[in-house]
């Protein structure tokens, strides 16, 4: 709409009259008067009609902008009545049948041992050291103990003694035995009293245990001699199985008491055995046989296989946890006992789970959940994470089953019952 002023026919006649009285030079003054009257009058209507015209311009303008201001609004609640997202969506699929564990654990000796002194004396030679391999029943050091050869040579005296005890009652037990029959005879005959008839047959009988006594203390002897000799044995340190000495507590000259001196300390690392602690959501399905794969962070690229052999089958009261060992084998020594390490556990799983995307969990005042397309249709659904692995998170079957589709990254206005639309399937 213009804002240009438009002159009216009359208007137009006295300006053109003024034009021609300037360009012929004047009129008489009363005609002049008259003219310039009608000129100030002309153009006070020529103003109040352009004011007019751009009120009503500027109202038009004013009643454009609002209606064109509700058109947009209710084209737009329109469009969004009928707007129908289109989301990414993926593929909800089961749990592989192998639960794949990663868990700390540490390495032992297959066999270790504390070897201690069994005999009292002093370190004559010591042939061993840390470090060094040895078979079983080497020897590793010799103790020296000048008295026990003396009461071993002691202990055998006494031996002797009591075997030659034991002849002698022999004998006065074969005398007794001979008398007490003759004179037997002499009493029932009437020539000898029966006082001496008891006399004969009781010598015999203390004769009989004396015998007995005699037996024993050889036999006790003989029991002392075995001791004394296990004890000389002892004076030979020798390896209780294949391995390597670890520690060495002694050197040539030490002084050593049975029982309480500790020599060496072996270990037997020709197969590891790692131990782990599996927690509770895990422990189900862990059993002998299963495999697993020890890996060392400082012996990167390598990995060394080997299954487990042991469970506590009880759990730790207070960690919630299931001991395992694993017997690894270790033919090349790369693998020491007491290092840290990782252990790959391929558990059966025993109850069956679902893997969704992480980007699908949508956690508000509702709970977890996901939304499930259906028939066009976002469902929402409530789920249980079981385990949390980052990009995908495993949760309990229930009212979502293998191959639902759920919305990736569900627009925050999305509602229950919400048209969709897919754009594009991931798995």
């Amino acid at each position: 709409m213009s804002d240009v002023p438009v002159l009216s026919e009359g208007s137009v006649d006295t300006l053109y009259r003024d034009a021609e009285e300037d360009r012929t030079g004047g009129a008489p003054p009363k005609l002049a008067e008259k003219r310039q009257a009608g000129r100030i009058a002309g153009g006070g209507l020529a103003f109040g009609a352009a004011a007019l015209l751009l009120l009503a311009g500027g109202l038009g303008a004013s009643a454009w902008r609002h209606y064109r201001n509700e058109r947009d609004v209710a084209m737009a609640a329109a469009h969004h009545r009928n707007f129908i997202p289109v989301v990414r969506v993926a593929t909800v699929r089961p749990s592989d049948a192998i639960n794949a564990v990663s868990l700390p654990a540490t390495t032992t000796a297959f066999e270790a041992a504390n070897i201690l002194a069994r005999t009292n004396g002093y370190i004559e030679k010591r042939y061993v050291d840390i470090g060094d391999k040895v078979k079983a029943g080497a020897l590793l050091a010799e103790i020296t103990a000048p008295e026990l050869d003396h009461q071993i040579s002691q202990a055998q005296a006494t031996l002797a003694q009591d075997q030659a005890t034991l002849h002698q009652t022999e004998a006065s037990r074969e005398l007794a035995r001979v008398t007490n029959a003759r004179d037997s005879n002499l009493v029932k005959q009437g020539w000898l009293t029966l006082q001496q008839g008891d006399n004969d047959r009781f010598t015999l009988a203390a004769q009989e245990a004396a015998v007995g006594v005699a037996q024993s203390n050889i036999a006790a002897q003989q029991a002392q001699i075995r001791v004394l000799g296990q004890e000389k044995a002892y004076q030979r340190v020798v390896a209780p199985f294949d391995g390597v000495v670890t520690q060495r507590y002694i050197d040539n000259g030490s002084l050593v008491q049975s029982g309480s001196t500790l020599m060496y300390t072996m270990m037997h690392s020709d197969v590891i055995r790692v131990q782990l602690y599996v927690p509770q959501d895990e422990a189900y399905g862990v059993s002998p046989g299963v495999d697993a794969v020890v890996h060392v962070p400082e012996i990167p690229g390598r990995s060394f296989p080997g299954k487990v052999t042991r469970i506590a089958r009880a759990l730790q009261p207070g960690s919630r946890t299931l001991l395992t060992e694993i017997d690894v084998p270790n033919p090349d020594g790369a693998l020491s006992p007491g290092i840290y390490c990782t252990v790959d556990l391929h558990i059966p799983r025993k109850t069956p789970s679902l893997v969704v995307p992480a980007d699908a969990v949508v956690f508000d005042q509702n709970g977890l959940h996901v939304a499930v397309v259906r028939d066009g249709k976002a469902n929402m659904q409530k789920i249980s994470i079981e385990r949390d692995f980052g990009k995908q998170v495993e949760v309990q079957p229930g009212r979502l089953e293998a191959g639902d589709r759920v919305i990736l990254n569900p627009p925050v206005d999305l509602a229950e019952g919400s048209r969709v639309a897919t754009r594009s399937e991931a798995t």
